[in-house]
C-alpha cells in the first residue's frame, strides 16, 4: 500500500469535503451528549462541579485536514463540554453576501496568498503554514485618522454580520456552555490597524490619537457584544495577547493609562448582558491578573506553560477567577502518550482540583498538524477522566 498523500496537497474540492464532514459529525455528537451547561457554569462560578469542564476544540485547519474522520472519532467519544464559536475566519472577518470579491477562507488558508480583511489590514499565509499574518497595515499616517474613523473601520451592525454563528447556539445554546468569540479585541486590533513598531511608538508620541482610535474599538467591541447577548451567548471570549515569554509588552503602568478603563467598559457591558468575561492572553501575563480580576474577568485563559508558572498563579489567584487552558499546545506532538496524560493530570490537580474544579481543561492555543494521533487520544482520555 503506498503512502498517504500529503494532506496539503489535497485538491480544495476535497478539503471541503473533509472540513464539512468533520463539523457535522462533531456538532452531532456534541447535540447527541448529556447537557453539561450548568456543570461549566457551577465550575466558573464557584458553586464546584463533578471535574473539570472540557475544550478540546481548539484547532487549526490543517489538523483537521491532516486528521479527518480519526479527530472527528475522538470529538464523537469525548464530546467538548464548552462550545466557542466565531462566525468568521479571524485574519478575514465579515464579508457580505453579495461581495463580489469574496475570499474564499479555505483557499487563502491552504495555499499561499494575500489579502485584505474588513479593517484594511492585509494578511498573507504562506503554503504549509499554520495561520495567518499581518503584512500591512491600513492606518499608515495619523493624517489618515478622520478618514479611517469615518469609512475604515467596519459596521459592526452590517447585516448577517454573525450569522454563521447563529446555527451552533440554536443546535447547542440550551445543552452546551457557548460563547461568542471577538478576536484581536482592542491592542492587537490597533496592532493591525497601526503596525506594531507603529504602536509602540505611538503610546510616546501621538496619545491623543491613539485614545481616540482606540475609544473607536471599543465601541466597535460593545455593539459587538449587544449582538452576542441578543444570540443567546453565555460568555464573550476576547483575544488580546498581551505577554512575551517573560513578561508583559508594556509597563503595568502604561498598561493600567491606556487599558484598563477600555476594558472595564467591554467587561461591564458583557456583565450586564448577563454574560461571562473569558479574557485570552497569551505569554507570561502574571502582572496585570490581579487587574484583570479587579475589571470583571470571569475566566483567565491560556494560563500559558513555559512562560507562567502554574503553581504560583494557583496560589495567588485560585478560588479569585477560573482557569482555561493550561496544557502546553507546543509539547504535544514531541511528548510521549505518558507524559501527556501526566501534564494533564498535574495541570488539573494544580490548577482545577483545589478550586472546585474551576478550570476549563484545554489546550493553551490551537492543536497544529504535526500532532500524531495517539497524543491526541491520550490527551482526550485524560481531559475528560473522572
Amino acid at each position: 500500500m503506498g503512502e498517504k498523500k500529503d494532506f496539503r496537497l489535497l485538491p480544495l474540492s476535497e478539503v471541503e469535503k473533509i472540513v464539512v464532514r468533520f463539523e457535522k459529525r462533531v456538532s452531532d455528537a456534541q447535540r447527541s451528549s448529556p447537557p453539561t451547561k450548568e456543570m461549566v457554569r457551577g465550575a466558573i462560578h464557584g458553586k464546584g462541579a463533578p471535574r473539570c469542564p472540557v475544550r478540546m476544540k481548539r484547532l487549526s485547519l490543517d489538523i483537521v485536514i491532516r486528521h479527518g474522520d480519526a479527530l472527528a472519532d475522538l470529538f464523537c467519544e469525548f464530546p467538548d463540554d464548552v462550545i466557542m464559536t466565531a462566525p468568521y475566519e479571524i485574519s478575514i472577518g465579515y464579508q457580505p453576501p453579495d461581495r463580489k470579491d469574496r475570499i474564499d477562507p479555505l483557499q487563502v488558508m491552504t495555499q499561499s496568498a494575500e489579502w485584505a480583511d474588513d479593517w484594511g489590514t492585509r494578511w498573507g499565509h504562506a503554503f504549509g503554514g499554520v495561520g495567518a499574518t499581518p503584512v500591512d497595515h491600513p492606518l499608515k499616517d495619523w493624517s489618515q485618522l478622520e478618514d479611517y474613523l469615518a469609512h475604515g473601520i467596519p459596521d459592526p451592525r452590517a447585516t448577517g454580520r454573525l450569522d454563521a454563528a447563529r446555527p451552533v447556539f440554536a443546535a447547542h445554546g440550551r445543552s452546551k456552555y457557548c460563547g461568542g468569540i471577538i478576536h484581536l479585541a482592542l491592542f492587537e486590533r490597533l496592532q493591525a490597524v497601526r503596525g506594531m513598531q507603529n504602536l509602540f511608538l505611538d503610546f510616546y508620541t501621538n496619545e491623543r490619537e491613539l485614545r481616540r482610535l482606540s475609544d473607536a474599538i471599543v465601541r466597535y467591541l460593545l455593539e459587538l457584544i449587544r449582538q452576542w447577548a441578543e444570540m443567546g451567548a453565555d460568555a464573550v471570549f476576547l483575544t488580546d495577547d498581551w505577554g512575551t515569554q517573560t513578561s508583559l509588552m508594556l509597563s503595568l503602568e502604561m498598561w493600567r493609562s491606556f487599558f484598563a478603563d477600555a476594558y472595564r467598559t467591554v467587561f461591564q457591558e458583557i456583565h450586564r448582558r448577563g454574560m461571562d468575561v473569558m479574557f485570552h492572553s497569551c505569554g507570561n501575563v502574571t502582572a496585570i491578573v490581579p487587574d484583570l480580576i479587579a475589571l470583571g474577568v470571569d475566566v483567565i485563559d491560556p494560563i500559558q506553560p513555559g512562560a507562567m508558572d502554574q503553581e504560583e498563579v494557583a496560589r495567588q489567584f485560585g478560588g479569585r477567577v477560573s482557569f482555561c487552558g493550561g496544557i502546553d499546545d507546543q509539547r504535544l506532538a514531541s511528548h510521549t502518550p505518558g507524559q501527556i496524560r501526566d501534564e494533564v493530570r498535574r495541570t488539573i490537580d494544580t490548577l482545577g482540583s483545589p478550586f472546585g474544579n474551576a478550570l476549563i481543561v484545554a489546550p493553551a492555543n490551537v492543536m497544529t498538524p504535526e500532532i500524531p494521533l495517539e497524543n491526541l487520544r491520550a490527551l482526550f482520555e485524560a481531559c475528560h477522566a473522572p
